[in-house]
């Protein structure tokens, strides 16, 4: 199938004065000790949830020791699964800034995206069993405002990657539809879409998301040039 290329501004290279250089989040400056015990509190997770896994578990897991476990963590099992909670989105960020940073146009960076978090998350393995055994853990998250936080911290880090191509207001809402598009096929796959496939992802792309795009960018330049024949000249008599 031939590419659509409905501009050249969303098709071709990323905008001038955008900086073509996307920095990578994926420095870890954590302790080995902190991401052992995270690692090990994901192992507990995917095995039996939050519910039945105790600090003692976790220590086990990570190979350490329970006193090792609350001088990293003072606050016992609640500081561990907030630290899970950090970390696994500081890593699903971090992979999703290498994918992104390395699109040469808006159709590559949205099929890149959108199939890094798709498989992400359709493959976390603590993450499935608690949507399957816990959902009560992890659903309050996803409605309501705490979806609203959810979707402005991965706009936010999604908009500077848009930003290469789009105005700064048609980036933020763009990645903003990309996100939602991910977590609704993620929590209800649609038949003959899966977003884990690039070729599924690029058909949906280019059929309904970069139109989207581009009629925001129409939109936009539309009310510009309204703006601009109703504002009066600077010699016009008032």
């Amino acid at each position: 199938m031939a590419a659509v290329r409905p501009d050249r501004g969303i098709s071709g290279p990323p905008r001038e004065g955008q900086g073509g250089v996307v920095r990578h989040l994926g420095a870890d400056d954590r302790s080995s000790t902190r991401v052992r015990l995270v690692d090990g509190a994901l192992r507990c997770l995917a095995r039996q949830g939050i519910a039945k896994t105790t600090v003692d578990d976790i220590a086990r897991a990570a190979g350490l020791s329970r006193a090792t476990v609350y001088r990293t963590f003072p606050r016992g099992k609640d500081g561990i699964l907030a630290a899970v909670v950090e970390t696994e989105v500081a890593r699903l960020f971090s992979a999703l800034a290498v994918a992104m940073g390395e699109a040469t146009d808006l159709e590559d960076l949205l099929v890149a995206g959108m199939v890094e978090s798709a498989r992400r998350l359709s493959s976390h393995e603590a993450l499935g069993y608690l949507l399957f055994h816990e959902p009560g853990a992890v659903l309050p998250y996803l409605t309501f405002s705490q979806l609203d936080a959810v979707l402005l911290a991965a706009g936010d880090l999604a908009a500077p990657f848009f930003g290469r191509w789009l105005e700064p207001e048609q980036a933020s809402r763009a990645a903003e539809w990309a996100v939602r598009i991910v977590m609704a096929y993620c929590a209800n796959p649609a038949p003959g879409t899966n977003l884990t496939d690039p070729d599924d992802t690029r058909v949906l792309v280019r059929t309904f998301v970069l139109p989207g795009i581009l009629a925001l960018r129409v939109e936009s330049e539309r009310s510009t040039s309204t703006c601009s024949i109703t504002q009066p000249s600077k010699g016009a008599a008032p």
